[in-house]
């Protein structure tokens, strides 16, 4: 690696692998969830099962940190010797941590910080950090290492399934994704995020189990568009561990040149915009 010393710091919505996490000494920005009764941090005092078990009760709100707390972290990090940051968030369409971020990193003196908005949520944000250390393992220079992560903004994709709609509805989150219609007819449908990192239905099929199928379909098409890939599931409650596990057999057996796979729970402050049965697919096309 060259000289430079460069940091990670990613949010707990990017649901970034926990090796990787600590093979690159990442610092996570942790999102809050809020209840009537008391503010929990996402993944730390809180957890999925947790969440899912008292959405029956109470659909909590989700916030970002406050600022003091995120530029502590950034003083941490140039306590640590680090002079550059690259630090990676979940849409700024679906979140305002991306924002955040850049405010608190312009009030930092001599630390130089590349934020990405990465469009992209849950997995398929935390597949940019997968890339970034790689890059950074790989002693690219730093222009370099920030040109590729823009430019691979297109190169990283999730498409998911949510059981029901209702709680994407809730909180405000539906962006795109037309429900009514949905609902009376059965139709369920896949979701990704735009260009513009906002939720959009990409198909739509009748029933749970085509509309899974179709998640698998387009999850296939958007990694065969590259030699390589990365591949990484996701799910949201107990019941829906069998049918992710069977997934992840079929991605593997379909997509024979995958370099890594990663197999994820969605962090409790997404869960709060899905519910339980969430079933996603990420893909990061890699270069040849």
């Amino acid at each position: 690696m060259k000289n430079e010393k460069i940091a990670f710091l990613v949010d707990s919505g990017s649901d970034v692998p926990q090796n990787v996490l600590e093979q690159g000494n990442m610092k996570v920005i942790p999102l809050k969830i809020i209840y009537k009764d008391g503010e929990y941090t996402d993944k730390v005092d809180i957890q999925p099962e947790e969440l899912y078990d008292r959405l029956k009760e109470e659909i909590p709100k989700t916030s970002l940190p406050d600022g003091e707390t995120i530029k502590n972290m950034l003083n941490e990090i140039k306590a640590e010797g680090y002079t550059k940051v690259i630090a990676i968030t979940i849409s700024s369409g679906l979140s305002g941590t991306n924002n955040m971020v850049r405010l608190m990193a312009e009030e930092v003196e001599d630390l130089d910080v590349f934020v990405l908005d990465t469009k992209n949520v849950g997995i398929g944000s935390g597949l940019h950090a997968v890339q970034a250390l790689s890059y950074v393992e790989a002693g690219m220079d730093w222009e370099t290492i920030k040109q590729k992560l823009q430019d691979g903004i297109e190169k990283i994709k999730i498409h998911f399934y949510v059981d029901t709609l209702e709680y994407l509805q809730k909180g405000g989150r539906i962006g795109l994704v037309s429900s009514l219609v949905g609902n009376l007819l059965n139709l369920k449908p896949v979701i990704s995020c735009n260009d513009d990192g906002i939720y959009y239905t990409v198909t739509k099929a009748r029933g749970s189990k085509k509309g899974i199928q179709k998640t698998i379909d387009c999850s296939i098409e958007f990694a065969n568009k590259a030699k390589k890939y990365d591949v990484a599931v996701c799910y949201a409650g107990t019941e829906t561990k069998k049918i992710i596990d069977t997934i992840a057999e079929t991605m593997k057996e379909m997509l024979p040149n995958i370099r890594d796979f990663y197999y994820e729970t969605l962090s409790p402050a997404l869960g709060v915009h899905t519910g339980p049965g969430l079933i996603g697919i990420a893909i990061s096309q890699l270069e040849d």
